[in-house]
């Protein structure tokens, strides 16, 4: 039994090695850029802070929406040009983010624009993650990628161990039926 079992995992090892190399190769170059998206600017754009913290915003949404079409890189004309706004009134800003991703972070108090910038973070989830390709691809590429990734971190755990416990054992001292017996009077 535990001979078959080690020539299934060495094949599951090696083919789903093979098969999930690229995907996994994406999923970890994209997480690793995750990882550090707060502390690396090319990722995603240091969060500024405002003139004045927790106050109500001064800006209306008109006035967003004007200081927004100012910035040319944005390409923003009207409301479905952005594809989001993150308030943040504890730093006093409101960020700004455009369908190209562009990243236009204004001061709340103030509507000055503090930060005008490209966002590669959600461009980088979305390839970390499939959705980029498609939700097909997401879904039968990444998800069985992930699956296969647990294949292989399965056998690779036994065929660590299958060595160790075979070491184990021949180096483990063999009782005699003497001692079997000695133990079982005690």
């Amino acid at each position: 039994m535990a001979k078959n079992w080690n020539w299934w995992s060495r094949k599951l090892h090696r083919w789903g090695g093979l098969l999930a190399a690229l995907p996994l190769l994406l999923v970890i170059v994209s997480g690793l850029l995750l990882q550090v998206k707060k502390q690396v600017p090319w990722v995603q754009p240091p969060t500024r802070k405002g003139e004045q913290f927790h106050v109500e915003p001064a800006l209306t949404w008109p006035l967003l929406l004007e200081a927004a079409r100012a910035v040319p890189e944005a390409d923003i004309s009207d409301w479905a040009d952005i594809d989001r706004l993150d308030v943040r009134p504890g730093k006093g800003i409101v960020k700004i983010q455009a369908q190209n991703r562009w990243e236009i972070q204004l001061d709340l108090a103030t509507g000055q624009v503090l930060s005008s910038t490209l966002r590669r973070s959600d461009w980088i989830e979305s390839l970390h993650d499939g959705s980029y390709f498609s939700d097909f691809a997401k879904l039968w590429v990444f998800l069985p990628n992930g699956l296969v990734l647990l294949g292989l971190w399965g056998t690779g755990m036994w065929l660590w161990y299958m060595p160790l416990g075979a070491k184990r054992r021949k180096t483990r001292p063999k009782s005699s039926p003497t001692d079997k017996h000695a133990a079982a009077k005690s």
